[in-house]
């Protein structure tokens, strides 16, 4: 995982404290970054990225 990259790329997208499923997806294509990253990355960076809007439901 590439954490730099993904700070980045919340940086550049204005993400700093939650992120939507539709955000992550976007970011995840628009920076070739798997999805499991992002989401492993808004789990362990700190402060923690809440995901919101979740398409599965699992967060909210």
């Amino acid at each position: 995982m590439d954490t730099e990259k993904i700070r980045k790329a919340f940086e550049a997208s204005g993400i700093t404290t939650e992120i939507t499923c539709p955000q992550a997806f976007k970011i995840a294509e628009e920076y070739d970054i798997p999805k499991m990253h992002i989401a492993k990355y808004c789990n362990t960076v700190d402060p923690r990225v809440k995901i919101r809007g979740c398409q599965l439901g699992c967060f909210k």
